[in-house]
């Protein structure tokens, strides 16, 4: 289980096809658009197919399958069939882990030598920097393809006997490493705390409230034959079915299979906060913090990014034969699901990046500006005033501003005209006082700056400077 798509597979569900008709409300302009993107990736990669939804508006206006699901006998895709969505099964983990912090069962900053004593420095490690890739755990399947030992059947235990009791490949909190065996970890003690299965767990508690009514846990049994079928391809040669895992392989690292529709629900879940508290999904899309201050871009088992100047919670995932890409945009209300069915390839991805700008608009839709935005933002247009309202700063601030400081800022900053956005970029605690970078944008797309910032615990700024960005 690799980067590329952080590995996963899927498990049996007693749950039955509920979304029987795929969905198309779509002008036919659009439709040919994404139509066309999606078999031009199929044709120029070779990969016999591509499951796809689209989210707009909170809704689901798309979904459509293209290629061959299974090649012998030959048999077309359909969007009701189901695929391994690799390690985008991580988010629902996580997602487990912050159900059980709601029910007062446990914290995200507890140890993990709380729940599995015998694990390398269990003591040091918390369930937050599990979740987040931070912990040091060596990762026990970071290859892209499946290993000989991996054919036979295994139990969370032995995988964690043998890479969780490793010494670590770093101090906790201090780099982050892509692992599948956090989430192992993760899975285990999942189980431990609510006395369930973990798929049993999330059968109750995320599927059905959902309504995704297809997920399948194939960690258990393999896929079935009205499902697509998973391939492998050596160098250039041709089409092979991929081997599978061997059981519990892929146990809460990427054990979910599903259709689109099912995982385009559970993005409306996530844009819409419909299922946990607020404060998870806080914690579950704030991007992890290095002890040394570093953004790993990384929250609880989804990368917190920006595509196309918007914010956007993403994963990829793959596993023996499938590779699988979600992307969430939650400030648009809108969503790209892609799941294939050949290992090691990028379709999934590309077909994601060239259906992206058809579906949003083209001037990004900004959230409500934070306090700490509408501050800094009416500071620099005072400024380009040569305006300054002392009050809000330190005595050392103050001083900084001297006379000649008011000219050269108002001189230099008054002829860019009013930023076209200003948004807050990173915010870390550093020698007692709050630390934030603000990234702004002008109508010369060539001219941006970047103000940087820093808060007392009263709320005075001891920093405001200005830095241009190349």
């Amino acid at each position: 289980m690799c980067r590329l798509a952080f590995l996963c597979i899927l498990s049996c569900s007693v749950f039955s096809f509920a979304q029987s008709q795929p969905v198309d409300r779509l002008s036919t302009e659009l439709r040919g658009k994404i139509d066309t993107a999606a078999q031009q990736v199929l044709s120029v990669t070779g990969v016999p197919s591509a499951s796809v939804a689209i989210v707009q508006n909170g809704e689901i206006v798309y979904t459509h399958a293209y290629g061959k699901a299974r090649l012998q006998p030959p048999t077309e895709a359909t969007p009701q069939m189901r695929y391994s969505i690799g390690s985008i099964s991580k988010q629902f983990t996580a997602t487990a882990i912050l159900l059980l912090e709601q029910q007062g069962k446990l914290s995200v900053d507890d140890k993990v030598s709380k729940y599995l004593p015998d694990l390398t420095r269990a003591d040091e490690v918390t369930l937050r920097m599990l979740l987040a890739h931070t912990s040091g755990y060596q990762d026990y399947w970071p290859e892209d393809y499946l290993m000989t030992p991996m054919l036979q059947p295994a139990t969370a235990q032995q995988i964690m006997d043998k890479w969780g009791k490793k010494p670590l490949d770093f101090d906790p909190g201090t780099r982050w490493q892509y692992s599948n065996t956090n989430y192992v970890i993760a899975g285990a003690i999942v189980e431990k705390v609510s006395g369930s299965e973990l798929f049993r767990f999330l059968q109750q508690n995320v599927f059905a409230p959902l309504k995704m009514s297809s997920v399948y846990n194939s960690d258990i049994e393999s896929l079935g034959k009205t499902d697509a079928e998973g391939y492998i391809r050596y160098a250039l040669g041709p089409l092979r079915p991929a081997p599978p895992a061997g059981n519990g392989w892929m146990f809460a690292a990427g054990e979910l299979a599903m259709p689109v529709y099912d995982l385009a629900l559970w993005d409306i879940s996530v844009m819409n906060q419909s299922l946990l508290a607020p404060k998870s999904y806080a914690e579950m899309n704030d991007s992890f913090k290095l002890k040394d201050g570093d953004d790993t871009h990384y929250g609880l088992g989804v990368f917190v990014a920006r595509r196309m100047d918007r914010p956007a919670i993403e994963h990829s995932g793959e596993v023996s034969g499938f590779v699988a890409e979600n992307v969430v945009f939650p400030d648009d209300k809108a969503a790209i699901v892609v799941l294939t069915n050949q290992d090691a390839t990028s379709a999934a991805s590309l077909i994601a990046r060239q259906v992206a700008p058809l579906i949003l608009s083209p001037e990004p839709k900004h959230a409500a500006a934070s306090p700490e935005e509408t501050q800094a933002l009416a500071i620099f247009t005072g400024l380009q005033q040569g305006k300054l309202d002392r009050s809000l700063f330190t005595q050392w601030c103050n001083d900084y501003f001297n006379n000649q400081a008011i000219q050269d800022f108002e001189s230099s900053l008054k002829p860019l005209g009013a930023p076209v956005t200003f948004n807050m970029s990173a915010e870390e605690l550093r020698g007692g006082m709050t630390f934030r970078s603000f990234t702004l944008t002008f109508k010369d797309p060539k001219q941006k700056l970047r103000v940087t910032t820093y808060t007392m615990p009263d709320g005075k700024l001891e920093q405001y400077l200005v830095i241009p960005v190349l």
